[in-house]
């Protein structure tokens, strides 16, 4: 999906959000008059005295000043006996108004100053969601973690049951209490022992909490920012994106090839949400040593110094999986 799609799709979603709002009003404003008639006739009235003080105001005859102010009272008078009416029916005071879900752009994405926090957010989001959509990553939740596959076993002295449940306790409180200053995790394992699983059960959670995350492979990412970098074509700004969104998931770090590019772009986006305080997760093969041996050490400094690490043992679960169908 290209910058100008994803705009475009951005503002058919706010014009739906506004004329909903909108209908919603509307609906309340009928449902109202048939039961207060009263409140038809004061509002009736009200948008007579408005047309009147235009043309006084146009005109400027008389003491134009004094029939402003008796207006403006009456206005006042008519607002505050609406207001009652509802109360004493039952209603809230602010029933007839319009509810936007953005009360400061009401639902057009744009204020005064520019683009509204609540469009870019949208923006962001329906980004997030198009990158997401090509991650092809297993869809994970912590319901169907299970820990069985670790019980018994024993690698190199560690209790891997004992270990795995302290690591699915700790994803589940991570994801329960997540916002957009939570720290970054960088699990470190063999491949098949869950960090795919707990990784993507986190970011389900979290999702489902309202906030904007993007998950992916750490190849399948890095290529889609080489192919828009070097692109003459007006393509998406996954760089932007990952760089943005409320948590980064990557994927099996180690997997890509090492290129220049890579590398500087690698670094470019752990340090960008370092420094602006957005967390992000991080799984790989390779343990910290072959992790020092691959990465330069910036970006090696970066992950180890700012990143919860946490270590993850066990057999190959996909390879059970598979073998006991």
């Amino acid at each position: 999906m290209t910058k100008a799609e994803i705009r475009r799709k951005a503002n058919d979603e706010m014009e739906k959000r506004k004329l909903r709002a909108e209908n919603e009003a509307a609906a309340r404003q009928r449902e109202v008059y048939s039961r207060i008639p009263q409140i038809e006739e004061i509002r009736r009235m009200l948008a007579q005295t408005a047309t009147e003080l235009s043309r006084m105001i146009i005109a400027r005859k008389g003491n134009y000043k004094d029939s402003f102010e008796r207006i403006r009272k009456n206005n006042l008078d008519g607002a505050q006996m609406i207001a009652d009416l509802l109360r004493a029916n039952g209603y809230p005071e602010d029933y007839l108004q319009v509810h936007y879900r953005c009360e400061e752009c009401c639902d057009t994405g744009f204020t005064d100053r520019g683009m509204c926090e609540c469009m870019r957010r949208l923006i962001s989001r329906i980004a997030s969601e198009e990158l997401n959509r090509s991650a092809n990553l297993p869809e994970a939740d912590f319901a169907h973690f299970s820990l069985e596959y670790y019980r018994g076993v024993n690698i190199d002295g560690i209790d891997c049951y004992s270990l795995m449940s302290k690591n699915l306790s700790f994803c589940l409180e991570y994801a329960r209490l997540f916002s957009e200053r939570s720290e970054s995790l960088l699990l470190l394992g063999k491949t098949g022992v869950g960090k795919t699983h707990l990784s993507m059960a986190v970011a389900k959670e979290v999702i489902e909490k309202g906030y904007n995350v993007i998950y992916g492979s750490v190849i399948n990412i890095l290529r889609s920012i080489e192919k828009e970098h070097f692109s003459k074509e007006d393509m998406g700004d996954t760089l932007a994106s990952v760089c943005e969104c409320d948590l980064l998931i990557f994927d099996d770090l180690g997997s890509e090839h090492h290129t220049p590019f890579y590398e500087s772009t690698l670094y470019n986006i752990i340090n960008t949400r370092i420094n602006t305080g957005k967390p992000f997760i991080i799984s790989t093969n390779l343990s910290k040593e072959e992790l020092a041996r691959t990465y330069n050490e910036r970006i090696i400094s970066r992950m180890f110094c700012c990143c919860q690490i946490l270590p993850f043992a066990g057999r190959d679960v996909r390879q059970l999986k598979r073998i006991n169908g």
